[in-house]
């Protein structure tokens, strides 16, 4: 089953280019945090360093940015916005609606960056992929830390929500993936129970409070509904580990789909699928590189 919801002819039309600083402030809302090398391959790929550097040097005399110099990595930067650039960036169109949370302090940067660093590290693969192949895919097509509502107050928080477009041709499709993506720091029981929270976010429809009045609108039925027209794929992206310890992962994520009922029954309907970072990188996500949690070989993400 694709989870393509719309096919239309279309020409592709660029975006408009906005000037670098606004870019890299974008990004940094976004994403929360990216290293030097990652803006200059997400924004001014080919181009000299400096292109990047400078600019985030004048952004950082304003107050707007700052660094975290990352341990064991010849003083590389890791960026980020200070409360100044956090409130600049809060009226972008691009970022309303998207809670800003700024950085108090180099320390602070420092806890963060691990996870942070590896989710854009694996957004950059997909980027890489979509210019070769001439899909659409760009810095802010990629939503880290996306929180659902499930019942009793409980959340599902998705590591990233990624929205792409295949350009076959005249024909353009829109697809979409909640990310997971996995350092091997945490056990392998509690990775696969994110599918059960899945699992409950899909089938997940909001119980009306009080008694029901007449001009009340009819219910919209499941509550991702109301941010996505069909349910997005789940894949799961491993790194942190050897070989051997990565495929144990996903022989347990494909478990959980065999033996849990709730979860199998989203596998049915919805894509899902386990891959190694490394892989990525290497061979590209539209490559065979894609595991089905439901079995069968291995395939790219846009044919789980």
């Amino acid at each position: 089953m694709t989870t393509a919801f719309e096919t239309r002819p279309s020409a592709h039309t660029p975006s408009p280019v906005e000037p670098l600083p606004h870019q890299l402030l974008a990004v940094l809302g976004q994403h929360r945090m990216a290293t030097t090398h990652q803006l200059h391959e997400l924004l001014r790929p080919g181009t000299a360093r400096q292109t990047v550097s400078a600019p985030l040097n004048k952004l950082r005399r304003d107050g707007l940015v700052d660094y975290t110099v990352l341990p064991q990595s010849n003083r590389s930067r890791a960026w980020y916005l200070t409360s100044e650039g956090a409130r600049l960036t809060r009226d972008f169109p691009a970022l309303r609606g998207r809670p800003a949370y700024p950085i108090s302090s180099t320390t602070a940067a420092s806890l963060k960056t691990p996870h942070t660093l590896t989710v854009v590290r694996t957004h950059l693969a997909f980027v890489a992929d979509a210019r070769q192949r001439g899909d659409e895919h760009g810095h802010l097509d990629w939503t880290p830390e996306v929180a659902h509502p499930l019942s009793d107050g409980e959340r599902v928080i998705a590591d990233a929500v990624m929205h792409y477009t295949l350009v076959e041709g005249d024909e353009r499709t829109k697809l979409r993936a909640f990310v997971e993506v996995d350092r091997a720091t945490m056990g392998s029981e509690r990775l696969a129970s994110k599918l059960i929270e899945y699992a409950r976010l899909w089938s997940y429809e909001p119980q009306p409070v009080g008694r029901p009045r007449s001009r009340q609108p009819a219910a919209l039925g499941a509550v991702w509904l109301r941010w996505y027209p069909v349910f997005p794929r789940v894949l799961f992206v491993l790194t942190g580990a050897s070989r051997y310890v990565l495929d144990h992962r996903i022989s347990d994520l494909q478990a959980m789909v065999a033996q849990h009922p709730f979860v199998g029954t989203l596998a049915r309907q919805v894509p899902m699928g386990a891959a190694v970072l490394d892989d990525l990188e290497e061979r590209g996500p539209t490559s065979e590189v894609w595991v089905p949690l439901t079995g069968g070989g291995s395939r790219p993400w846009t044919e789980l």
